[in-house]
């Protein structure tokens, strides 16, 4: 067997790099990546973890991090992505681990450009309207979602067309569920409230139903592709929506005053059940 080229051992550096970044920030996100079955994996990471480093831009709690010295780090990032996306080359190996992923996966900047908005956006806007808020979801998640569905179908433009609705609402699904378990976080430690006219310190639980009946309507929608993806992906993407299923039925059993003050999470016991179903078939 030849030796790797210097080429070759670069990329594999890099793709390690961005797993680490995985492995070091996402707890659920590692644990249902890795049903991905190779490469689709090691892609699905690479995209992830240069949304990880972005996401930390824009929300780490350092005082000393300026807005406009996180815009600067933010424009810098965006402008290092798009540069290696032409030049097949970057010296930031998470940059380069993405760009790969992009190049051979048909990811372009009018899926790249709408993400680096909805960054830029947490870093001046702390309420949303309803368009605002759609805008940003569909930045900050949806393309996301279209990232990734461009991995699972390999360059089939008919099959992607064919499931692109259900991977934007899906992605909608996963940031709205986050918003409301971070619904004390965004507001207290980062000020963002990102759903219209809701206010924290009076959040109902009639407003509470009304934000998951939204939600478990793009799960529904989301639900019907599933069965559609290669086998690659469509294991994971099924335990995924079931992580997020299983939280929005936690959430609504919730509380609304309790949403407030605590994060709520699947326990593992129900995470290992999720798994077992997603493994062995069934849906229930």
């Amino acid at each position: 067997m030849n030796a790797p080229s210097a080429a070759d051992r670069y990329d594999r550096v890099a793709q390690a790099s961005a797993a680490e970044v995985i492995s070091g920030y996402s707890t659920s996100f590692g644990w249902a990546s890795r049903l991905l079955a190779e490469p689709v994996r090691s892609d699905v990471r690479s995209i992830y973890a240069l949304v990880r480093v972005a996401d930390e831009i824009v929300d780490d709690p350092d005082p000393a991090l300026t807005p406009a010295v996180r815009a600067a780090q933010l424009d810098g990032l965006e402008a290092e992505t798009m540069k290696a996306l032409e030049c097949a080359r970057s010296t930031n190996l998470v940059v380069h681990a993405f760009a790969n992923v992009a190049r051979r996966c048909g990811i372009g900047s009018g899926l790249i450009q709408p993400f680096f908005a909805s960054m830029r956006a947490d870093l001046s806007q702390r309420e949303h309207d309803h368009q605002s808020l759609s805008e940003y979801i569909y930045g900050s998640a949806e393309v996301v979602g279209l990232m990734c569905l461009k991995v699972f179908t390999a360059g089939d433009p008919v099959t992607f067309e064919r499931l692109a609705p259900a991977a934007r609402s899906l992605g909608a699904a996963f940031q709205k569920v986050n918003f409301l378990r971070d619904l004390a976080d965004d507001h207290d430690l980062l000020g963002r409230t990102y759903f219209p006219g809701l206010d924290p310190g009076t959040f109902s639980d009639t407003e509470r139903d009304a934000l998951l009946d939204d939600i478990d309507a793009d799960l529904a929608v989301a639900a019907t592709a599933i069965p559609c993806l290669p086998s690659s992906s469509r294991r994971a993407v099924g335990a995924a929506h079931g992580l997020f299923a299983a939280l929005s039925r936690r959430l609504r059993q919730t509380p609304a005053a309790q949403i407030r003050q605590a994060r709520v999470r699947v326990p593992d016991t129900e995470k290992a059940l999720i798994l077992l179903r997603v493994l062995t078939g069934r849906t229930a």
